[in-house]
């Protein structure tokens, strides 16, 4: 694997197309991670990541313990649940998840004392298959946001030559500053969760890929990294580019190999696997301890914001209570995002528990927007210019809204991630990314007539 090396940071291996320069933002770059205090009671949801959900392994009045599987699914892709705090199961119910789903979920009432299940202990760890086995247990899943259970992600199929591992720090949504926390506290347990993965895989490389707008991020990977000694050169450290949407699957392994993956397919299968560097983080803790996954880590900013922070809350927590460990609002939000301001999801209100997938809570006043009013398109082609995964959105639009589903199957409109480049940059502040999920929808529904 070719690279240019100054200072011994890597460049990227190549240009990533598109995006945009969005302003970042990063308000609590500079904040230490702050735990909140047990809350009074969680409701945790049964679907947590992408897949099946979880069907519940207690019932009302049971006592649990922190670590304590509580919810499991015999479905390949899934992920166990486990409590989070100690206490008693007071109901059985369903919660509305921030994407609008109804799912069921637990409530547990806290006893105060967030007892530590008496049988959690670190797994025994002897060969690939424990390792996947291990991981699955407890309870990972992706949490950069995409929520996907991280066993399945390692399994790779055997017909899947896979030599390289990208870890991914670069974080290019606005406000969001976990990730770059992670680096800077707890870079020992991302080095110990790297060297694991790439034993345990057989993976030849491992490129550790931040934005150039991190440098302490990138100085304190390199650092750690040359005290592993790395003998067998096989990490590395990679200054990105910054630029939304940098830290995208594809976009990121294109920057970071060099390599393409054709419309369709997964990194798996051009030989990469790319992991959260928090999720990488996890692995090295829970191997040590055994500890399933039970909090995480979470930035809490926007101009609504009192005190904004990085914390890290039991899952479950309500997060109109992690807002007011935050100093509540100063002016009334307008919006309320969990995730960032691009590909996050608004709610309807803060009486919402924190899941696995979010990495974020944002909270917006109405100064922090500029409406613009929508207009017709001047077909300038910024949209164009700006989708980093090639598309025509303007002209996938117009098939869509002229209800010609036969002309969208063309266009390549399956591949697009809505990372919202394209509406960002568009003079006549056209929705593109719904008409883009709209023009899915069409292109779906007519697929099914076939």
């Amino acid at each position: 694997m070719s690279k240019k090396v100054l200072s011994g940071i890597l460049r990227p291996a190549a240009r990533v197309k598109g995006g945009v320069p969005v302003a970042h933002k990063k308000n609590t770059a500079e904040l230490p991670v702050e735990r909140m205090p047990a809350p009074e009671s969680v409701v945790i949801p049964m679907l947590q990541h992408i897949g099946a959900h979880c069907v519940p392994r207690v019932k009302r009045g049971d006592k649990v313990a922190v670590g304590q599987l509580i919810a499991d699914s015999d479905k390949y892709v899934s992920a166990p649940i486990h409590a989070t705090i100690s206490g008693t199961v007071n109901k059985i119910g369903e919660t509305v998840l921030p994407h609008g789903v109804i799912v069921p979920s637990i409530l547990i009432e806290s006893d105060g004392e967030m007892r530590l299940f008496e049988g959690l202990e670190p797994p025994k760890v002897n060969n690939k298959e424990d390792f996947i086995q291990a991981v699955r247990q407890s309870g990972l899943v992706g949490l950069g946001g995409a929520g996907f259970p991280t066993h399945v992600k390692l399994n790779i199929p055997a017909d899947k030559e896979v030599d390289t591992l990208v870890i991914n720090v670069a974080e290019c949504e606005p406000f969001i500053t976990v990730d770059y926390r992670e680096s800077m506290e707890n870079s020992w347990d991302i080095l110990s969760g790297v060297y694991t993965i790439k034993e345990f895989l057989g993976l030849k490389n491992v490129i550790i890929a931040v934005e150039d707008n991190k440098p302490d991020a990138l100085a304190e990977l390199k650092k750690i990294a040359d005290a592993q000694s790395n003998l067998d050169g096989g990490v590395k450290v990679m200054a990105l580019k910054s630029r939304y949407p940098q830290g995208a699957e594809k976009m990121l392994v294109l920057a970071a190999t060099g390599r393409k993956v054709p419309p369709g397919k997964l990194p798996a299968d051009i030989g990469c696997l790319v992991m959260n560097v928090a999720t990488v983080a996890f692995i090295a803790r829970y191997l040590k301890s055994g500890k399933p996954l039970v909090s995480r880590s979470l930035t809490v900013d926007g101009s609504a914001v009192a005190n904004p922070k990085n914390v890290r809350v039991a899952l479950g927590t309500n997060i109109g209570d992690i807002f007011d460990f935050c100093g509540g609002f100063k002016v009334e939000p307008y919006k309320i995002i969990t995730g960032g301001p691009m590909m996050g999801l608004a709610i309807i209100g803060t009486d919402l528990p924190v899941i696995k997938q979010n990495n974020a809570l944002l909270a917006l006043d109405q100064k922090a927007y500029k409406f613009k009013k929508e207009r017709d398109c001047i077909r300038c082609g910024r949209c164009v210019t700006a989708c980093p995964m090639g598309l025509m959105p303007a002209l996938i639009a117009r098939y869509a809204e002229a209800d010609e589903a036969h002309k969208l199957e063309h266009t390549g409109v399956t591949v697009c991630m809505e990372c919202g480049s394209c509406a960002y940059d568009c003079p006549s502040a056209i929705p593109l990314v719904q008409h883009m999920r709209l023009a899915k929808s069409k292109l779906a529904a007519y697929k099914a007539k076939q």
